[in-house]
């Protein structure tokens, strides 16, 4: 004990020592401090930021995409090899590339169509005749729809299975759809078609199978996608943006991300897997994708009563629910729909491609700017748009460094994801393999994916804490086409909300779905994420997405005629990612403002006081835990911006900028909660976790509040007190996080 006691001692005069030097140095002016001091208060450069936004060569993000799209690059084919070994290539060039890069593989499970007997929809009455037969391949406007590496539309993880049923129609595949049909016919046996949107693609399948429904056919609806429009001799692409009646979106069916087959562990070779049966939240029935062609063959022979309203779409008739099967005057009377699903799954090794930049300072904190790889087809636009942009920055920056004219303060970590279309598998296994560094050292997280939808406006969602920063980097790009408005007074315009404290703002998003691979950082590792595009002007157009969308059609030549002709709102996004990158990696204090959370969980807390407090009230649940608990972290915010605006950093000792910074950076960690959501698989941040509740609020309170209204039960209403309580401990937690350290200032 004496020993251990002396070590300590020793140890502890050596920090002192440390501090006293550091502290010494640190105040001094001029040159007369040694140099690894003058370093230590390294800052941001403001004229190397406006030399990266000028150096932005849209002309060469128009070749990266170039390059990237030659050939389809589906996860783990050999187009997907080509990209991996030019992601390499860039990457390790003697004269802009990055310190290190290299590749790290994963085994994986993947499911994919069967080449030699394609997956087949049919028409075919008592007898087996076939009447009509649903295109199998997309139709070819140029030589890209003829490669051969195009691969069939399928649903990726739909099981294999042979369905036959009358058809019904249940709009977009929700429980309730199939409950209004439910009530009007027996679903047992059938083939429901469904449209895209509403519900997940898995859940379409998954929802419909308890009602008897034996299979399901997806499609996209003109209405939802082309603002009606469906002529490919004049309206849909190769004529416009507009998706053609051909034209199938394929995706991933399965519900949770990450390898399906080694939940919480990295899927390395010789990695535990679970057995296939065992996977949740893949389709329990044969589902398949059609193109709207072919829907409306089908839709519009269907009998049985009208639709409601909102359920109709863009084809000339009116749609039926089914009544179930065909019209009595239809050519497919009395016939039913067949479906011949042959996919099947397998392990596969795909790679991630892994490029860093060491920090010159404080090597061991990580700003991670990352991309998936992998696309259905050529994906110009998804991913590849992203990838371009992502190439074009670590070209500039790997300069700088090759020519030992810069280097960041921090390390900063380029990741080109690989599988992410099968659900987000690089990025989650790469989180999964290092949790405790990432977790211990990740500054933030900066996903570009698509990087341009359209070029009307900048689209942000992010961690309420990295606002500043992102709103700092948008004032100071102009916006793609103009030489005089900013890209953030031209993203006002289009995005907008009331903030109590600033005033009219530009609205930036909340990061709640797993939409993307910012996925596995904010809500597995807890790590402050953001999303970052450009997007389209939604009062022109209905389309939840560009239209070419996971199809054929998204190509280099859809990209450069429709999307972004000129590559300037690929440049602004480059310009505009890389400035927010370039300022969490050199700013010797992280640009965060941890207030801006705080309105973030007044808003929440309104949200859950509007709506919820009445009816928790009237089963002996308070929230007033919970509002205090906000009100502390407001104080605790309150009180670091005040010692942040108080301290002169560059003259103190740069302990106290590091104190700071890793409460900042923390900040986001302390909302994990590993046991509040053991039905979502990895969603363990209780701020952001999806909800499928639609009151903006916290996402495991308001989901059990109205599970409990809608039962009545008092173990749900047990169920929504543990969710608040929760959310109370979390947000009481993460304020004293930011009081500990400065408590005694």
């Amino acid at each position: 004990m004496l020993k251990k006691l002396l070590l300590f001692g020793f140890a502890g005069l050596a920090v002192l020592a440390v501090g006293i030097l550091i502290g010494h140095f640190g105040i001094q002016k001029g040159s007369s401090a040694p140099g690894w001091v003058r370093e230590l208060s390294h800052d941001v450069d403001e004229d190397f930021i406006q030399k990266f936004i000028a150096e932005v060569d849209n002309v060469r993000i128009e070749e990266n995409l170039r390059e990237l799209t030659k050939v389809p690059h589906m996860a783990t084919t050999v187009g997907d090899e080509a990209t991996v070994e030019f992601m390499l290539k860039r990457w390790q060039d003697k004269d802009s590339g990055l310190d290190a890069a290299w590749r790290e593989d994963y085994r994986v499970y993947l499911s994919f169509p069967n080449k030699d007997t394609p997956n087949k929809v049919t028409v075919v009455n008592p007898g087996d005749t076939v009447l009509h037969t649903v295109q199998e391949k997309e139709t070819a406007y140029s030589p890209e729809q003829n490669d051969t590496e195009v691969v069939q539309p399928y649903a990726a993880y739909g099981p294999a299975g042979h369905a036959k049923g009358r058809l019904v129609y249940a709009y977009q595949g929700k429980v309730s759809d199939y409950e209004l049909l439910n009530r009007t016919m027996d679903l047992s046996g059938t083939i429901a078609i469904v449209r895209y949107g509403g519900a997940g693609r898995g859940a379409k399948a998954i929802n419909a199978a308890p009602f008897g429904v034996v299979g399901v056919l997806v499609y996209t609806e003109p209405y939802d996608i082309n603002d009606g429009l469906m002529n490919d001799e004049n309206e849909t692409y190769p004529h416009s943006w507009y998706l053609p009646p051909s034209g199938v979106e394929r995706g991933s069916y399965n519900g949770d991300f990450g390898d399906l087959l080694t939940p919480y562990l990295a899927a390395k070779k010789d990695t535990y897997r679970i057995p296939e049966t065992d996977i949740n939240g893949v389709p329990p029935i044969p589902i398949q994708p059609i193109g709207f062609e072919d829907a409306q063959v089908l839709i519009c022979e269907l009998g049985g009563a009208a639709a409601p309203a909102d359920w109709q779409g863009s084809f000339p008739c009116v749609y039926n629910l089914g009544g179930p099967g065909f019209t009595s005057t239809s050519r497919f009377s009395n016939s039913e729909v067949k479906l011949d699903v042959y996919n099947s799954g397998e392990l596969r090794d795909s790679a991630n491609v892994m490029g860093v930049i060491w920090g010159s300072v404080e090597p061991d904190r990580y700003v991670i700017y990352g991309n998936h790889r992998d696309s259905w087809v050529h994906g110009a636009i998804d991913p590849s748009s992203g990838t371009a942009v992502m190439l074009e920055i670590s070209r500039i920056l790997g300069q700088r460094v090759k020519a030992g004219t810069w280097r960041p303060r921090r390390t900063i970590i380029f990741g080109s994801w690989g599988a992410e279309e099968f659900g987000l598998i690089g990025s989650a296994e790469y989180a999964e393999e290092y949790i405790s560094k990432l977790s211990q050292r990740t500054v933030a997280y900066i996903n570009v994916d698509i990087s341009v939808f359209a070029n009307a406006t900048l689209r942000v969602s992010a961690s309420p804490i990295a606002e500043n920063v992102i709103f700092t980097a948008s004032k100071q790009v102009k916006a793609a086409g103009s030489n005089t408005v900013s890209v953030y007074d031209n993203w006002i315009k289009y995005f907008n909300r009331t903030s109590p404290t600033y005033g009219h703002i530009p609205n930036v998003g909340y990061l709640t779905g797993a939409g993307s691979d910012y996925a596995p950082f904010i809500h597995y590792l807890g790590i402050t994420s953001m999303d970052i595009s450009y997007t389209y002007d939604r009062s022109k157009t209905r389309a939840r997405i560009y239209p070419a969308y996971h199809t054929a059609y998204d190509t280099f030549d859809y990209a450069s005629r429709f999307i972004d002709p000129g590559f300037t709102s690929h440049q602004t996004v480059a310009r505009t990612a890389g400035n927010i990158l370039l300022r969490l990696a050199d700013s010797l204090l992280l640009p965060f403002n941890c207030s801006d959370y705080a309105e973030s969980l007044e808003g929440y807390l309104n949200g859950t006081v509007e709506n919820f407090e009445e009816h928790l009230k009237a089963n002996s649940i308070s929230i007033e835990p919970l509002k205090e608990a906000v009100k502390s972290f407001r104080n605790a915010a309150t009180n670091l911006d005040s010692v942040i605006r108080s301290s002169d950093l560059v003259n103190e000792t740069p302990l106290k900028a590091r104190r700071i910074n890793d409460q900042l950076m923390l900040l986001d960690r302390a909302f994990v909660d590993p046991v509040a959501f053991p039905d979502k698989y990895a969603f363990r941040h209780v701020i952001w976790a999806s909800r499928s509740s639609e009151v903006a609020t916290f996402p495991g309170l308001a989901d059990a509040v109205e599970k409990a209204q809608a039962t009545g039960l008092k173990e749900d209403w047990d169920q929504a007190h543990r969710h608040l309580s929760i959310v109370t401990q979390a947000i009481s937690g993460a304020a004293h996080t930011l009081a500990e350290a400065h408590a005694t200032q």
